[in-house]
């Protein structure tokens, strides 16, 4: 499907829709972490807000390849690397403190 304008066409396919979803996942882990935040009255980093930070990543990742971005492919590969690495170490933590 082709949406035209005046100056520019914009091409609606799966690769635009993907690209669309992960850059929404990737807005909703900011607006969580804002809500929670704003709840306790402090800033908060809340699991979820990693758990969408790498499926967005992820998929941004994919959308990233198939566009051949070289920048956007390195961005997004260290970012997915850094969000697991805090998931592991948030479960890590936990694991040594349920054994406490």
């Amino acid at each position: 499907m082709m949406l035209s304008g005046d100056t520019a066409m914009l091409k609606v396919d799966s690769w635009l829709i993907l690209g669309l979803f992960a850059q929404f996942l990737f807005f909703m882990r900011f607006f969580i972490q804002w809500i929670i935040s704003e709840k306790k009255g402090k800033s908060i980093i809340p699991l979820g807000f990693w758990y969408l930070s790498i499926c967005g990543g992820i998929l941004l990742l994919i959308y990233s390849i198939h566009k051949e971005d070289p920048v956007f492919i390195l961005g997004q590969s260290m970012g997915t690397i850094i969000y697991s690495r805090n998931l592991y170490l948030i479960y890590k933590n936990k694991k040594i403190s349920d054994t406490n």
